[in-house]
């Protein structure tokens, strides 16, 4: 199923008004290379076949250009302008994919690995929708108001990406009109319809976030070498 069959939309197409930096957080370093080239590489070592489609703010592309020869880095992949929404920077990535699965990530989560992409690859094989999740450690409250009521963690699961899907049911999901409550594409397929299969993530795959989060990505990209 891998190969020029499979198409992976890396969207990196913020600026990152959190991390409180004068760049954007995907083009942040990480041990000498913008955190966006190591969750490209994690792609590309996995499969070099696979389409890589990149999502970026226009006015930071000829940046990732410079970036890549200063680096010396030839990864076959294309780049389409980010929207105002991640809902609009996707929609206008699926142009350009080829594949019959396509897989959706998050540009500034490079610790995702192997195994989780195995998993959710293969679960496509039987699945049309999959994303990969991992549990709930900490108690969780409701608010409701000033109040706020206890709540089970063993209901609730923590979202990752990549988020995949087969063609069909993705260009589907994104023909419907944006709304505010599409926050990943697993949203926009269960609005369609569509179930969506879990399986198992890694826990440090992480979303660079916060300053913090970008101390504990570079430590454990460190370890991951």
């Amino acid at each position: 199923m891998l190969g020029s069959n499979f198409s992976v939309i890396i969207t990196a197409g913020g600026i990152g008004k959190r991390m409180g930096s004068a760049i954007p957080k995907q083009f942040l370093p990480i041990n000498g290379k913008p955190i966006l080239l190591h969750t490209i590489e994690k792609f590309y070592e996995f499969n070099p076949a696979i389409q890589i489609v990149l999502t970026l703010p226009e006015d930071w592309k000829s940046y990732w250009l410079n970036q890549l020869a200063e680096l010396n880095v030839n990864i076959p992949h294309q780049i389409v302008s980010g929207g105002t929404e991640r809902y609009d920077s996707i929609k206008n990535a699926l142009m350009c994919c080829s594949g019959d699965y396509i897989a959706v990530h998050d540009g500034v989560r490079p610790l995702i690995n192997h195994q989780t992409l195995e998993r959710c690859f293969a679960a496509l094989e039987i699945y049309n929708c999959v994303i990969p999740i991992v549990p709930v450690k900490e108690s969780l409250r409701k608010l409701d108001g000033e109040n706020s009521t206890a709540v089970p963690r063993k209901d609730f699961v923590l979202v990752q990406t990549p988020q995949c899907f087969r063609r069909s049911e993705l260009i589907r999901a994104y023909d419907q009109p944006f709304q505010p409550y599409f926050t990943d594409d697993a949203s926009l397929a269960e609005a369609c319809g569509y179930p969506i299969h879990l399986v198992e993530g890694n826990e440090e795959n992480i979303k660079i976030t916060t300053g913090t989060d970008l101390i504990l990505a570079e430590h454990l990209l460190k370890c991951d070498k």
